[in-house]
């Protein structure tokens, strides 16, 4: 395997749960990379370079050539690196389902997680906590069926709807301390979810990347400073 790796180098940044997924989809194949990371606030030239088109982090360098966002990089990593574990399934229907919720949780679960601590009113905070709750709920009944009783999403292994979702545990976590203590992974209406969070978060290819908790709350301390003036003015 090592004669394929080449030279790969990650652009990216600790705290980004899309950056997180490539990280761990490299760990996953036993793949080294350097990890060059972006200042906050500020875009490299070499970014700017590499992803002319969105200027987003994260990016795949493979022997100097860039793959841009993150599914996609994930994707691509379990194509090139492919004597390494599965990370998309190989029945077609699974890969499209796993695809499909994938999608879901970045166009329409996470943002939420974003929105809630920033809500400008009282209602616009609940309001955003009772989608991410329903959004629950929705992926505790996928977990049940796309897992067949195993640990993860990818049965006995991670896989690719278990870095897609796991990677968002961090901020997940932060958020729910942000608020008050709000339960969103709750042990009665979403125990599956909270078995496979404690199982993922302790994998080997995620223990070391998955941010701790006290990190991001320091971090979206800053982040939040800085964007309240912006969304009041």
């Amino acid at each position: 395997m090592a004669s394929n790796n080449g030279d790969v180098k990650l652009i990216g940044a600790w705290a980004s749960p899309y950056v997180m997924r490539p990280r761990i989809a490299l760990n996953v194949k036993s793949v080294e990379y350097e990890f060059l990371q972006e200042q906050f606030g500020s875009k490299s030239e070499l970014l700017l370079k590499s992803n002319p088109v969105h200027k987003k982090i994260p990016v795949l360098l493979h022997n100097g050539k860039p793959i841009c966002e993150s599914s996609i990089i994930v994707e691509y990593i379990d194509e090139v690196w492919s004597s390494g574990p599965s990370i998309l399934p190989s029945d077609p229907y699974d890969r499209a389902v796993a695809r499909f919720w994938a999608a879901y949780l970045d166009e329409k679960w996470f943002p939420n997680v974003r929105a809630a601590p920033m809500a400008a009113t009282e209602e616009a905070k609940n309001a955003a906590v009772e989608q991410l709750k329903e959004g629950l709920a929705l992926l505790e009944g996928a977990y049940g069926e796309i897992s067949k009783g195993k640990d993860f999403f990818g049965g006995e292994k991670i896989g690719f709807l278990d870095i897609a979702f796991g990677s968002m545990l961090g901020w997940l976590r932060a958020v729910q301390v942000i608020l008050g203590g709000v339960k969103l992974l709750d042990e009665e209406k979403t125990p599956g979810l909270c078995k496979w969070a404690v199982k993922f978060s302790a994998d080997p290819a995620v223990k070391d990347v998955l941010p701790e908790t006290e990190k991001l709350l320091e971090f979206a301390k800053i982040l939040m400073a800085k964007m309240k003036p912006a969304s009041s003015s």
